[in-house]
């Protein structure tokens, strides 16, 4: 194997004429071969070699002028014999990508779409001097090569396409998408999600379903929309997700592949660290690396661990929908950062606006996202139950990043915040009431739109704390102690540290309570119910029992004694 490796490269041609090392997963062709589904949809985490599959996918199948067979020599495929052999270079094929449809209005997403289609058109211009095309044909060609149609046209442009490849060659076309959700993920965040939905349901079911004209159908995509969204009628239809045993070494890289890569290219003496940092995704029960961190790393001439994979993308959704949902999850997620596994209920079929409105759904996102990785799985009536856990170092680096940028962001900076948190931990009520004050005021005032209340910003607070005082404290929220659950404990790493109890109330103006009246229930809470007994079976000293009370956007802050 040569020790060149590929950093950006996802063209299987580019690749292999290239001279770039490559990971043999030409098994996947005989994969797509053998599947009993006309139309797969694979969804994997972004950077998980989806493109190049379908590239790879697309040389073996296309008829080309090109000398193809090269490019398949001495990998798995070409020693498949000739049942596969005979699918070589027999089909046409329509490769789209929407990777780049990731537009803020409707109007330009539906734009991008249909330049995806027209330059689909293009790449088949031979078409307008193919005898199977009458002039009317050609007149529609044209018109979908420009990109120039309304929307009820444009729904059956594939099909179309497929219609005329099919006519000329006389073998059926292969369809290729890859990230065919992208635009739904922009949609969701800005806003049009009904338009995009109506578009693709309408171009996929045109192109897709009991279509003569098409072999195989491929999708990949980070998601599986649900089918009521995208894929209705689309009975032919076979979904692929992280759960399937079905190729599910086909995307990212086994431990063996790191290990023959690693040896390559001088890396092995890093094998444990990469494993800590970039193993433990599990795909069909068998545990997988991230390609894209693995590659950048061997490729590094510094050799230094770093979270490629999430510096690809923007961690905006995360962020808005893990301090969107409040305290719901937070435990769950302090119990992940911990490195503790969770179990949930898990759709393998994502409707986008659920994650909004469901917490439960936001666990299937972070699963099907990479965020998380799926330890166990059982099934019973309700669905698929799930043990959830944080992959490895990397993706844990994300959620840190998430919490801590917010932080500092809706707290006016890191040295606000270490102000903030070092009068939290000293007990000084006045001074971190002022910064907490700013801390909400900033927040809510940013996310008016989007729902946020006072007690969603306090708790996102309380997760930047966790990620913002480790290793020196343990941050605890909603937890036993005593005779109740606290809805914060600072906890010391080491005896003879202050800890702190803090207790949240929102003044109940409709039973006419003062902020004053809050924060003696908070404290007297505290006392009664022994808040503090678990830091003092740690050790801890002085321990500050500080009561907050939260009224839209205003706060009071006040210690026991006080």
């Amino acid at each position: 194997m040569t020790s060149v490796l590929p950093i950006g490269a996802s063209d299987f041609r580019q690749i292999r004429e290239g001279g770039f090392a490559y990971v043999d997963k030409t098994g996947f062709i005989a994969d797509v071969i053998d599947a009993p589904a006309q139309v797969m949809l694979y969804s994997r985490p972004r950077r998980f070699g989806k493109t190049l599959n379908l590239t790879t996918l697309r040389y073996y199948f296309e008829r080309s002028s090109e000398p193809n067979e090269r490019l398949f020599e001495g990998l798995e495929i070409w020693g498949r014999g000739e049942r596969y052999r005979a699918r070589f270079g027999r089909h046409p094929v329509v490769l789209l990508t929407f990777k780049d449809v990731k537009a803020l209005t409707w109007e330009s997403c539906r734009q991008g779409i249909a330049g995806v289609v027209a330059r689909a058109y293009q790449e088949h211009g031979y078409l307008r001097d193919s005898p199977a095309l009458d002039a009317l044909d050609r007149e529609g060609f044209e018109r979908l090569a420009r990109a120039e149609v309304p929307d009820t046209v444009l729904w059956g442009a594939l099909a179309r396409l497929t219609q005329h490849l099919a006519a000329h060659h006389g073998e059926p076309a292969v369809i290729l998408l890859d990230e065919y959700d992208t635009p739904i993920h922009a949609a969701f965040n800005h806003g049009y999600h009904d338009a995009v939905v109506e578009l693709l349901r309408n171009l996929l079911s045109g192109a897709l379903k009991d279509n003569p004209y098409v072999y195989k159908g491929v999708l990949t995509g980070i998601l599986r929309v649900s089918r009521e969204s995208i894929f209705s009628g689309l009975n032919n239809l076979v979904a692929y997700s992280i759960l399937r045993e079905e190729s599910s070494d086909r995307f990212g890289f086994t431990e063996h592949e790191v290990e023959e890569l690693a040896r390559a290219t001088g890396g092995s003496t890093a094998i444990e660290e990469l494993r800590s940092w970039y193993n433990g995704y599990v795909f069909g029960g068998r545990v997988i690396y991230n390609p894209w961190s693995v590659v950048n790393f061997l490729a590094s001439t510094d050799r230094v661990f770093r979270p490629y994979w999430v510096a690809t993308g923007s961690d905006d959704v995360l962020r808005s929908l893990m301090i969107q949902h409040g305290h719901g999850i937070f435990g769950d997620l302090e119990d992940l950062l911990r490195g503790a596994e969770i179990e949930k209920r898990v759709d393998e079929s994502i409707v986008l606006r659920d994650v909004l409105a469901r917490p439960e759904a936001l666990w299937s996102f972070l699963l099907f996202s990479g965020y998380l990785k799926a330890t166990a799985v059982r099934e019973d009536d309700m669905g698929a139950w799930v043990r959830l856990a944080i992959p490895n170092r990397e993706v844990r680096r994300s959620y840190h990043t998430v919490f801590s940028t917010w932080l500092e962001q809706s707290g006016g900076g890191s040295t606000r915040v270490d102000d903030m948190v070092r009068a939290l931990v000293l007990g000084d009520a006045d001074t971190f009431g002022r910064y907490l004050s700013d801390l909400v005021e900033t927040a809510l005032s940013y996310h008016d739109t989007g729902g946020l209340t006072p007690e969603r910003v306090f708790h996102a607070f309380v997760l930047g704390l966790l990620v913002h005082l480790e290793p020196r404290y343990r941050v605890r929220s909603n937890r036993e102690s005593g005779y109740g659950r606290s809805d914060v404990l600072i906890e010391p790493t080491s005896p003879q540290q202050a800890g702190v109890v803090l207790e949240l109330k929102v003044v109940d103006r409709r039973r006419g309570e003062t902020p004053d009246q809050a924060l003696d229930a908070a404290l007297r809470q505290i006392r009664e119910r022994d808040y503090a007994a678990e830091l003092r079976a740690r050790g801890a000293a002085p321990i500050h029992e500080l009561a907050v009370a939260l009224d839209g956007k205003h706060v009071w802050t006040r210690t026991a004694g006080a």
